[in-house]
């Protein structure tokens, strides 16, 4: 299971002459199996701590250990399999592939990885069973509610069995109903164990997490945490 700890990470970006500083110094510690929520104004470098957590992309400074491993030495080939085995992504807009059918989609990641096809029909059956969509399997995503999109969003990010999940704003593009059972699920994965990580502005979606993480100006505070 998913193990973090960053170490004084800094992030910056070049804006024409001037220099942003997204990340500030940013050290923190999760356990594996916690859950999370990352909280924080617009431009208070949410995404892009996310962004790094999920291997996307690199600070200017600092050490990231994710499972007791310094993962920030490692070449992007040694990331990117990193990415693809032990962590999950959920995106606000789904990045579903709109030609293929929602078993297709889920299957992605199983491909790029190699396995077989007998292999990949009883993982994408066993994903698809998680999220309540077996029957929605040959449907392409023009097909879907938005709801049953997220849902196939969510079956492809754990159809890799990951340790850890990041969800960025999971429910920004769904009605309140469909973002509780959206939000239910995803906890139902942390209750089995996977490390959930959520980031998210909506103040009642932080306060479900065990664990707020607070960020202002690239600076983050552990700031409440639920017994």
């Amino acid at each position: 299971m998913a193990q973090i700890k960053l170490e004084n990470i800094t992030r910056t970006f070049q804006l024409g002459e001037a220099t942003v500083r997204a990340l500030s110094s940013v050290s923190v510690s999760i356990d594996a199996g916690e859950y999370v929520a990352i909280m924080g104004p617009s431009g208070s470098g949410k995404s892009t701590m996310l962004n790094l957590l999920g291997l996307l992309d690199r600070p200017n400074a600092g050490r990231y250990r994710l499972e007791g491993r310094d993962v920030t030495t490692l070449t992007s080939d040694e990331q990117a399999a990193v990415r693809r085995n032990r962590i999950g992504f959920i995106f606000q807009s789904f990045h579903l592939v709109p030609r293929l059918t929602a078993a297709e989609n889920v299957a992605l990641p199983l491909m790029l990885a190699g396995m077989s096809s007998e292999e990949r029909r009883q993982r994408v059956h066993d994903a698809l069973d998680k999220v309540g969509l077996t029957t929605r399997a040959g449907h392409r995503p023009d097909e879907l509610s938005g709801g049953q999109r997220q849902r196939i969003a969510i079956a492809r990010a754990i159809i890799m069995q990951p340790a850890m999940l990041l969800a960025d704003e999971p429910t920004g593009n769904l009605d309140r109903h469909t973002g509780q059972e959206v939000i239910e699920l995803l906890e139902s994965l942390n209750t089995a164990g996977t490390t959930l990580i959520v980031v998210t502005h909506d103040p009642g979606m932080g306060r479900r997490a065990r664990r707020r993480l607070m960020m202002v100006d690239g600076v983050l505070n552990d700031s409440w945490k639920n017994a």
